[in-house]
């Protein structure tokens, strides 16, 4: 079981994930039609190292990017690429960083120029049951609490919760116990505790729940192509309320400045 981090650990952490938060900010700023997810790679490694922390995902069990790249029917797990994005495509940028023994964690999917409505409405409803879920991270509460949150609100819209690819601790290493599903019974599983580190991050589809496996050993996709969604975040277990150690604000200035809203307010009619 995940260990509850002292309140040094959790201010390292804090920074890991800020740094984390500031890095898929540096993405935000170049994402664009034209650009390769490999280029994405390159600009979130160079700025980790210029900031004294590792890429925590590089070399992995053997990942090789520093960013998790997954577009349109990818789910997460995405291998940086030469793939050049187009208007109209989504991207999850999943991103981690090690620095004085710590993870941080944290996933945000873009939008790249304009999306189709559904795929917009699904983007919307992902980042919403994110911190439906993020709202049960409180102690006394069980992981079943946040997975139902989770898989309610997706539902209810019409979508599909991916079954096989859960959340997770984080601390020391970059994934510990519990596991975190998006699904999931209230008052079920694992009783939450304060000082825990979670991330909890929805896998959300358009279609249905179904996913595979893509050749590279890595990336995972919608059995029927269909989009996924996906959003993360890093959050410590505490009494009344959690205390989220990762954010969006710095990458939401930069999508609200450089394309006039969130990722599900740039849409086609």
């Amino acid at each position: 079981m995940l260990k509850d981090k002292t309140g040094d650990a959790i201010e390292i952490m804090r920074e890991c994930n800020l740094l984390v938060s500031k890095t898929l900010a540096e993405i935000a700023g170049i994402i664009r039609p034209g650009v390769t997810t490999l280029e994405l790679d390159r600009v979130a490694e160079e700025y980790i190292l210029d900031h004294g922390a590792l890429p925590g995902f590089k070399g992995y069990n053997g990942f090789p990017g520093t960013l998790c790249t997954s577009v349109n029917s990818q789910v997460v797990h995405g291998i940086p690429s030469s793939y050049v994005l187009k208007e109209g495509d989504i991207v999850s940028v999943d991103c981690g960083v090690k620095m004085n023994g710590y993870y941080g964690d944290t996933a945000y999917t873009y939008a790249v120029g304009e999306i189709a409505a559904e795929v917009a409405e699904l983007l919307r409803v992902t980042y919403e049951a994110l911190f439906r879920g993020i709202e049960h991270a409180i102690v006394g509460k069980r992981v079943g609490d946040i997975g139902y949150a989770v898989q309610e609100h997706a539902e209810k819209a019409g979508f599909s919760v991916v079954r096989e690819m859960v959340g997770h601790g984080l601390g020391q290493s970059l994934h510990e116990k519990p596991e975190i599903p998006n699904y999931g019974r209230r008052g079920k599983g694992a009783l939450l505790k304060k000082g825990m580190v979670l991330c909890i991050e929805p896998m959300i589809n358009l279609g249905g729940k179904g996913i595979v496996q893509e050749n590279d050993g890595w990336t995972i996709r919608t059995r029927d192509k269909q989009p996924s969604a996906h959003y993360e975040l890093a959050v410590v277990v505490e009494k009344d309320r959690p205390d989220i150690l990762s954010t969006f604000e710095y990458i939401e200035e930069v999508l609200i400045n450089k394309n006039k809203g969130l990722p599900w307010q740039n849409k086609r009619p």
